[in-house]
């Protein structure tokens, strides 16, 4: 049999009967703390708490033990062998996996949930859950920071909410918590290079630290004044705000030491084929314009009435353009605009165009 249980947010003081009774029969009990910190202090209450009654040791396992998973299942063949991590368990990748294994090994399993730290921290800020969009994880490389920022700019673009979770790590050298500010730093250092807005010094964002723990903090506010606060130790998580029901922004007034009135940060942000079309359709129209002045002119009847066909046409194009953007299309836009542009090239070249069709019908 294996176990798979969340101590919840709370640490060991927040564990359930239930988990309590179970680890108590267990043979082995494992504990991992990759996902999030459980102290060595922690550990010695659950032994305590376990006291006589237990039959296992608690055994503190590394990240590699627990995703190579092979020991834990063979001894789950034989054995009650219990896995205990922070939050719910299941949200963790890792132990999914190991669930999945576990079953189609034929070993029985069985999950005592608790409380997810993701799910408290959204409601301690008062954001309503469905108005979330892709979760993403922040870490001090470099590399990571280019994913969460496409990811928020994803987010914005369907007025959803991104939630980032910012790096732990438990080492020999000590626990490591990424500093929010560093981690808005990054994000601001690529504002500068993208310059697509998504997260900007007037961006609104809520800082939550230490959730469930007694000295939680939320703070809420524009980036400018978010680098300039001090969040003490982690865990911290990020969340830059969506488009606010007026619920969430009495909620962020209220519920987080606010230092800046909730902002609306799907204003800032714009499709970019949307803003592609928008750069292109005033081009297009001015070239047009100048085409069918500097050529129609010059060409003899015939001539002139096979490029106002074209001309009519991209022009046709760029109005098809403007009216898919108009109306919540801007892929189909950025097609309109692209066969516009390549018509009014190709009359650009008028000179090859027509001597080409000259040699299709010889008798011109």
């Amino acid at each position: 049999m294996l176990w798979i249980i969340g101590l919840g947010i709370y640490g060991v003081q927040g564990i359930s009967l239930q988990s309590l009774d179970v680890l108590k029969s267990c043979d082995v009990i494992y504990v991992e703390r990759y996902t999030s910190l459980i102290s060595d202090t922690e550990l010695c209450n659950l032994n305590t708490l376990i006291g006589n009654g237990g039959n296992a040791n608690i055994i503190v396992i590394q990240r590699w033990f627990l995703e190579d998973g092979r020991e834990i299942l063979e001894k789950a063949k034989l054995m009650e062998v219990a896995i205990l991590s922070y939050g719910d368990p299941l949200i963790a990748t890792t132990h999914t996996e190991l669930f999945v294994r576990a079953a189609k090994n034929s070993i029985k399993v069985n999950v005592i949930h608790g409380a997810s730290g993701i799910s408290s921290l959204i409601g301690e800020t008062g954001l309503q859950m469905y108005k979330f969009g892709r979760t993403v994880t922040i870490t001090s490389e470099p590399q990571s920071a280019i994913t969460v920022y496409s990811t928020i700019f994803d987010n914005l673009i369907l007025g959803n909410h991104t939630m980032i979770l910012t790096e732990y790590k438990n080492r020999s050298g000590g626990v490591f918590f990424l500093d929010p500010i560093k981690a808005l730093s990054s994000l601001l250092e690529l504002e500068r290079d993208l310059r697509s807005s998504a997260c900007h010094e007037e961006t609104f964002a809520v800082i939550v630290s230490r959730v469930g723990l007694k000295d939680q903090n939320k703070i809420s506010g524009k980036v400018r004044s978010l680098i300039k606060q001090d969040y003490g130790a982690g865990p911290h998580t990020i969340i830059v705000t969506g488009l606010l029901h007026f619920a969430e922004l009495d909620a962020l007034m209220v519920l987080t030491k606010n230092i800046d009135e909730p902002g609306d940060n799907t204003l800032y942000i714009q499709n970019k084929s949307a803003n592609m079309v928008e750069r292109y359709v005033p081009k297009a129209r001015s070239a047009l314009a100048k085409l069918r002045t500097a050529l129609v002119n010059e060409m003899k009847p015939k001539e002139r009435s096979r490029l106002t066909e074209i001309f009519d046409n991209a022009e046709n194009y760029i109005e098809d353009a403007v009216r898919f953007l108009r109306t919540g299309k801007p892929e189909l836009a950025v097609l309109s605009i692209g066969y516009a542009e390549g018509l009014i090239d190709a009359a650009g070249t008028h000179e090859h165009f027509l001597a080409g069709e000259q040699k299709l019908e010889p008798e011109d």
